[in-house]
Order: structure tokens, then sequence, then C-alpha cells
């Protein structure tokens, strides 16, 4: 086991790390930009460094100086976190090549299973049934040719990356030039790769989730779905475990067949198998997820097994002691991602409590919450034996949680889970859209 991690990350999912870490025994070392100086990941860890400025690129992006900060204070490992460089692969092999270990799948494996329409092919080896689509188009013509033979409606998205961006619904042949053109330029900019690629457009559908971890020694189990429809341009607002979607039967069904693919791929460590659900409750993979997911916690309220503790003993060799038999997933959990909505300082916060209540966050009264960064505040998970409980817990949570001096969405997500469709479960990813 590794004595010592740095976490390439801010926070709350930082301050996440950190917390898994000291229960583990194992010092940490955080690293934060100018804008973060005062944050709460910084004064928890064990020892902090300031690696540059306030915009990413200066910092958290900054490769050479988290791999030269991670040497200097006398790391092991270094924890990605989500985003940032969590999905690096030049990164992971830096990492290697220093003597560090990278805390996620190899570099290999992450360049094989990133690229969307590469990992779609491995999948179609497996049992699980892909959406018709393409691989990497390499110019307008091609995509063009492509959405004839698929049918329109098709979605257009970027091959790297993830989080919404590069991704382009088309509706006719006249839309596909402009939309080909904004998803290339976006999925450049935002991953250094404008390469796309064309899948059938599922309408409608829900986005569900498989949340799976597997070691070195060829183990694999999966946690359980994750219900992900709740969406504003592809970004999500609010999970659900387990979705109400899906029967006792079908999940146990594709629990087996997405253990199968994972182990037949070679994965190692926490990833995400997605999943598009149709009317008629069939399954559509979508895309693989090669790291920790935001919505990790609420998959750790329902099972009560530790994600990120297991992320960091797989790395350093240790097998799953746990068999999928063994897992829990009885009843329900819900998770609100809360957002900010202006930037400011937090004058005052009050976290509800209660059994089964939880709130992950990086907030304390006196938090600037600056424009450099994702919005993300926090995430609030509560569980119940029941899905009608948990709605109720989750209402008394949203109704007591008060973040004072900035703008943020809790009215906005205490108004969907009392809206009558979301609390029948009978919703999809047009719900957003209809409100």
């Amino acid at each position: 086991m590794f004595s010592k991690i740095l976490i390439a990350n801010r926070g709350e999912i930082a301050v996440r790390i950190i917390r898994a870490c000291k229960e583990m025994g194992v010092a940490t070392v955080a690293v934060y930009s100018e804008a973060d100086k005062n944050a709460l990941h910084v004064a928890l860890a064990d020892q902090s460094y300031c690696i540059g400025g306030p915009e990413a690129s200066e910092s958290y992006l900054n490769e050479n100086q988290i791999i030269s900060t991670a040497i200097l204070a006398g790391a092991q490992a270094i924890h990605p976190g989500y985003g940032f460089l969590s999905e690096n692969a030049h990164f992971a092999r830096l990492c290697r090549k220093n003597g560090l270990v990278f805390i996620g799948p190899d570099a290999e494996s992450m360049e094989r299973l990133s690229d969307k329409a590469v990992l779609k092919e491995l999948i179609q080896k497996t049992e699980l049934t892909v959406i018709p689509g393409t691989k990497a188009v390499a110019s307008m013509e091609e995509a063009k040719q492509a959405a004839q033979r698929i049918g329109y409606p098709v979605m257009l998205k970027a091959c790297a990356g993830g989080g919404g961006r590069g991704i382009r619904l088309i509706r006719a042949e006249e839309d596909l030039e402009e939309a080909y053109l904004q998803a290339t330029s976006e999925a450049l900019s935002a991953f250094g790769d404008g390469s796309v690629y064309l899948e059938k457009y599922i309408f409608p559908a829900r986005h569900v989730e498989l949340q799976m971890l597997a070691d070195e020694q060829g183990n694999a189990v999966c946690l359980g779905d994750r219900d992900c429809s709740l969406q504003r341009r592809n970004q999500k607002l609010i999970e659900e475990t387990p979705s109400p979607a899906i029967d006792d039967k079908q999940r146990k069904k594709m629990i087996v067949l997405a253990t199968q693919a994972v182990q037949k791929i070679g994965y190692v460590g926490a990833g995400t198998l997605e999943f598009l659900v149709d009317r008629d409750g069939n399954f559509w993979f979508m895309e693989m997820n090669v790291r920790l997911q935001v919505e990790h916690s609420v998959t750790e309220m329902l099972t009560g097994i530790d994600l990120v503790k297991w992320q960091i003993r797989i790395a350093a060799g240790i097998a799953l002691n746990f068999t999928q038999q063994e897992i829990r997933m009885k009843g329900s959990a819900i998770e609100c991602r809360i957002n900010a909505g202006s930037c400011g300082t937090l004058k005052m916060l009050h976290i509800p409590g209660g059994p089964s209540v939880r709130f992950d966050t990086h907030l304390i009264a006196g938090t600037v919450v600056s424009p450099y960064y994702d919005s993300l505040l926090g995430k609030l998970v509560v569980f119940a034996k029941t899905r009608e409980e948990t709605l109720r817990k989750m209402r008394a949570s949203l109704c007591e949680l008060v973040i004072d001096g900035i703008s943020t969405n809790i009215e906005e997500q205490l108004s969907i889970v009392e809206d009558d469709r979301f609390t029948s479960g009978n919703y999809d990813l047009t719900f957003m859209g209809n409100r």
C-alpha cells in the first residue's frame, strides 16, 4: 500500500479523496492554484503546494509541475479524481516514466478505451448490444454518407472526452454541415482531438450506467446501475440508483453481461459502462468512462462500498475481497448536484443531517467561488429503504440546505424532485426540455 498520495485535483473530489486516504492511514499532498490558496482541500492535506496561476492550464493541467511536486513531496502515487487529467493517457505514461503510480487505468488501456469509436468495436465482440454507428469520420462528405446510411436523426459525437462537449443532434441533412463544424471545433478545443463519429439517435430513451470495479487479478464486479436521465445540455443534474426503469430480471442480466465485457476487454480499475434504454427496455451500449464518476457517491450510499478506497487498493495491486453475490443493493439512493449560478464569497453554509444524508462539498464559510472552474458546489445524497421514502428525505434535505452569498440551483432541484413525472419514475432524457 502507498504511504503518500498526491491529489491532482481540487474542489469536492479533492476533499473526498483526502478523507478516504486519512481513513486508510495514507498521507496526502494537495496541489492548488493561486485562486484556491484558501480552499478546504489545501487545509485538510498533510502537505500543500501552489503549482500555478488561476487558469487550469497554468495549474491543474500542468503535467510537469504536478509530477515535479509529487517527486519533491515523496508521493508514490497520484490520484487524478475526475476531470482535468483523469483521462489523459500522456499524463498516466508520464507518471509511470517517473516512478509514480497513476491511480486509474494504464495509459495503453486509456488510449484504447477512451476513443469511443474504437471502444464500440471492442464491445461488439461481447454480448452487449452497441448503438449502430461509425468509426471516426474523416470529412464532412464521409459524415453525410454515413448519416444517410444510418438514417436520420443521428448523433454526432466527439471520439475523445466527455461532459457533453462535442455532441450534436442532427435531424436532417441540411443541419449536418454546421453541426459538424461546431462539434469538431468544440472537441478540438476541449480535448485536443477534433475527431468525431456518428451513431443512431435512440428516442425516447433513458440514460443508465453500470458501475464496475476490476482488479489486476482478473476479478470484476458490478455495483449496480444509476439512472442519469435528468440532464440539461448533456450535463447531469440528478442521479438515482437503482433505476426505476429496470426490473430485477433485466438488472441481473445486464450485470452479468457488463461484468463479462469488462473482463474480456481487460479493464482494471473503477469504470462505468453507459447505456441508452429505449421504450421497449432494450439496452444500447453508448460509451465507457475510464475514471471515477462525479456520481459515484450515490452508488456508495446504496452499496456501502467505498469506491475511492478501492481505486487506491486496486492501483496498489490488491485484489477485490468480495464477490458479486456479497454486494448489497437493497433500498434507494438519490443524488442532486448543487451548482453555482454566480461567483462570489460564501457567507453562510448549513448542511442538512440525519441518518443516511450526505453532502460532499468543498465549501466552508468564506469560500470564494471563482469563474475559473466547474460550477459544482457539492452533491446532496440520501438513502432510504424505499424510493418513496428517499424522495421525502431528499425534499426535506433540499429545504434545509442553505448556501448564502452566491446563487445556486437548490430551488430548481427541489422543483424537479417534486415533479409528478420524476416522483412516478416515468421520465427520460427529454425531461428538462419539457420544463
